[in-house]
């Protein structure tokens, strides 16, 4: 409703403080008008138009002193009311005058006879507020007819009475039920923002509540009156009109034109609510907060209780909800807004519960038709058909003679869920025009719902996408410990395509990587899912670093000109104690020293970035110790906006040094470090390995001759390490493994070289090298066949083996199970 253009002020010592009655309530239809700080209108309201006699389009825009009366002739003496309650005649007085010039720092009122374009004469009450602040707005005016004051019997002593109201200004603290004043102030003044509107509010209770002086200790305030409801105004008018008609007559103009406003205001005012509402919603892509966003924009202008219901594919983030529902549909209660007293409805509606809506209710109809639904008022019976739904719950004191308003929240012509709107019974019921307007409310709160849904289960599938792609590390390898971290982006969406890896190698070495594909999103995801294949099965062969970051960079431009990303390799030997990297245009690694606890970058050769072709990669070697740690990462990690990356590293290096109880604490340390900084936008991995080596008494290597007599040679010596291991349990099936392998190494090899080799970590291992780089394979050996066997029985009794070529031939491995301790 534009609050000021039909807005009324309730007056009379009955609204104050009950002293003597010298005129009775009433409403006295305001004039509301504003100019701005070149002096022009505004706002001019429908009271104005009446009281001044010029149209709204008329009056906004022209300078206020045209259409103002600040000046005129004096009074004849006849013509001068009693005790001088008149400052001018057929004018607002010197002080509004002042006013309008931008001249009057302090509120001003006056009383006033007006002469209006039919020639009658108006007795006109008027305040005037200076305003001030960052608004065009410089002062607001509000005028009244006083004549409205009279009762249709007044006599002529209470018509004496009535010329002594004067308007002024009092504290609005003065008057009982201040707050209540001050709360329904914005209903006297104009349509606007919120924050003018508050802007305004605050200034004019600063400067003094408009009130009516009957005398010195008889102050009334004028309030706005909605003592009549808009519904019975609406019957009334319709009444004049209809007995008009009975009788012959042409329906009064004031009829018209009352019928015209009251429903031009009731549309304007249902247009600002949902253009209100609308900027109140969908202020995020996030669900959950969207689901509350919309419930609490309905909740108290528009209704009482809301409580939203969602079907389950769209609390789930899941896809677009097919079908119509039924009686089995399930539907969550996702929120629950109301203006009782707090925890009312909590226990007996709860948010978070599902359930199943039957035919003959409301919800259903609502839910199958796609169109609202409207109780006025609900009955007992409906009460008791709503209340069955709830087991052991008696709902009914809570909604019992409520008018209840249920709107689907719709999208692409699929119901997504509803709203169940409820008023108190002191209430307004609702009507068709609300019906309308919860309609429009709907259909646009369930497109953002359905905008959230979208994102929501995009982002579910780009992240299910990219947490198949990312490994579930072991956290235990051979000669080493592993941590790992992964954050998603955080501005330019959360899925990217960072990722880490590790991979067993021959000779309980681990391959350890980081990389990083340039852009964010399902494209950059899926490369990512590609090159982390790629890298396992180059480094399966047990490439050198260097050679696997070549095929790499081979593999990426055959895919694509726009296959672009940063990858750091690195295989670590535990027996040897080294670190042999690569690097292609990743930032370095930190290495912590054990000894003293020094961190440092490692100084690698940085490389071009994978995919941009025609540059050599380099791997240098590193000495470690055990208990060193190294960590890897990418650059979303050290890398800030406005920010140089040095300081990032720098941090980096400074948090992986700090001391922590395990590798997840020290990941963690790392991670709130670098991460509270603020201004991070990329994703992050982040892998972290602590290099525990592997103890020179925990291996044992043996040189054989290609003579056939090696193999039960080889069964003898594996026999006797085990017995001084005390794996005992483990000698059988070794040397039977052992000896099928040592047997085909002397078939196959080309020279003189054999070796054999175990390792005893978290696992037994057991690896035959030879010179010939001919890989064997698993074959299908008929009962007759006296070779081909061999390798079945290591798939069978082994826990895990392969083979890798080497520079000069292969190896072939397997692993066995430590038995318990007991």
């Amino acid at each position: 409703m534009d609050r000021g253009t039909d807005t009324g002020a309730k007056t009379g010592p009955g609204a104050g403080d009950g002293t003597a009655e010298h005129a009775a309530p009433g409403r006295i239809p305001l004039a509301v008008v504003l100019v701005d700080r070149a002096g022009l209108v505004s706002h001019w309201s429908t009271g104005a138009r009446r009281l001044f006699g010029t149209a709204k389009d008329d009056a906004v825009g022209r300078p206020a002193l045209d259409l103002l009366p600040v000046s005129g002739a004096l009074p004849d003496e006849d013509d001068i009311p009693p005790h001088g309650a008149y400052g001018g005649y057929d004018a607002l007085g010197h002080d509004l005058e002042t006013s309008l010039d931008g001249h009057l720092s302090y509120p001003a009122a006056g009383r006033a006879r007006l002469t209006v374009p039919d020639g009658g004469r108006v007795d006109v009450l008027w305040w005037a507020y200076p305003l001030v602040g960052p608004g065009r707005e410089r002062l607001l005016v509000l005028a009244a007819d006083a004549e409205t004051l009279r009762r249709p019997d007044d006599n002529a002593a209470a018509a004496v009475a009535v010329e002594r109201i004067a308007p002024g200004f009092a504290l609005h603290t003065d008057f009982p039920g201040a707050e209540e004043l001050a709360r329904r102030l914005p209903e006297i003044l104009p349509s606007m923002s919120v924050g003018e509107g508050a802007r305004i509010v605050a200034q004019v209770l600063e400067l003094g509540y408009p009130i009516l002086e009957f005398s010195q200790n008889d102050r009334v305030p004028v309030t706005p009156d909605w003592g009549v409801p808009r519904r019975a105004e609406r019957q009334a008018r319709r009444e004049r009109a209809a007995r008009a008609v009975a009788e012959g007559r042409p329906v009064p103009q004031d009829v018209r034109d009352e019928g015209e406003d009251l429903e031009y205001a009731a549309v304007r005012e249902r247009l600002e609510f949902l253009n209100e509402v609308s900027g109140r919603i969908g202020t995020s892509l996030d669900l959950s907060r969207t689901i509350v966003e919309v419930s609490r924009a309905v909740v108290p202008r528009f209704t009482d209780v809301a409580g939203t219901y969602l079907r389950e594919q769209v609390v789930a983030g899941e896809g677009f909800p097919e079908g119509v529902p039924d009686t089995t549909t399930m539907w969550h209660r996702v929120a629950v807004e109301h203006t009782d007293e707090p925890g009312r409805w909590d226990d007996v509606v709860p948010v978070g519960e599902a359930m199943p809506f039957p035919a003959h209710t409301p919800f259903f109809q609502c839910m199958t038709t796609g169109e609202p639904v409207l109780v006025p008022r609900i009955s007992e019976q409906m009460g008791h058909a709503i209340a069955a739904q709830f087991e052991k719950r008696d709902i009914r004191p809570l909604i019992s003679n409520r008018s209840m308003l249920v709107v689907p929240l719709k999208a692409r012509n699929v119901v997504l869920g509803f709203m169940i709107l409820l008023r108190h019974p002191e209430r307004e019921v609702f009507d068709d025009m609300d019906r309308v307007t919860g309609a429009e409310l709907a259909a646009r709160a369930g497109l953002v719902l359905d905008n959230a849904r979208m994102y929501t289960y995009q982002e579910n599938v780009a992240e299910t996408l990219q947490d198949s792609m990312l490994p579930q590390i072991e956290a235990h390898m051979a000669g080493c410990d592993i941590a790992t971290r992964y954050l998603p982006g955080t501005l330019l969406g959360r899925v990217g395509g960072d990722w880490f890896d590790s991979v067993k190698l021959p000779g309980a070495r681990t391959a350890l990587v980081v990389g990083d594909v340039m852009g964010h999103g399902l494209n950059s995801a899926a490369m990512m899912g590609q090159l982390r294949t790629a890298v396992q099965t180059m480094a399966a062969l047990d490439l050198p670093p260097a050679q696997l970051l070549r095929n790499l960079d081979d593999l990426a431009q055959r895919l694509g000109e726009h296959y672009l990303a940063t990858c750091l390799y690195a295989v670590y030997d535990p027996i040897a104690g080294e670190l042999h990297l690569a690097n292609a245009g990743h930032i370095p690694p930190v290495l912590v020293r054990a000894v003293d606890g020094r961190s440092e970058l490692l100084d690698l050769p940085t490389g071009a970035p994978i995919g941009v072709g025609g540059v050599p990669f380099e791997a240098v070697r590193v000495r470690v110790e055990p208990g060193d740690r190294l960590v890897m990462c990418t650059d979303g990690l050290v890398e800030m906006r406005g920010e140089d990356i040095g300081v990032g590293l720098a941090t980096l290096c400074e948090s992986a040094a700090h001391p922590a109880a395990s590798m997840d604490d020290a990941c963690d340390t790392i991670i709130r470090a670098l991460n509270t900084r603020g201004g991070r936008k990329d994703d992050v991995a982040l892998l972290m390995a602590r290099l525990n080596g592997i103890e020179p008494e925990d291996v044992a290597e043996w040189r054989l001759t290609p003579d056939p007599i090696e193999a039960g040679r080889a069964r003898a010596v594996v026999r006797e390490q085990l017995y001084v291991w005390g794996l005992d349990a483990l000698a059988d099936t070794t040397a039977l493994l052992v000896g099928e392998l040592v047997t085909n190494a002397v078939r196959h090899a080309r020279g003189r070289r054999i070796e054999l080799r175990l390792v005893r970590g978290d696992t037994l291992q057991c690896e035959v090298y030879d010179d010939d780089p001919t890989l064997p394979t698993l074959l299908s050996a008929a009962p007759t066949d006296e070779f081909g066997r061999g390798l079945r029985v290591l798939t069978t009794l082994a826990r895990e083996w392969g083979t890798s070529r080497t520079g000069a031939g292969k190896t072939v491995w397997f692993e066995l199970t430590l038995p318990r301790r007991r």
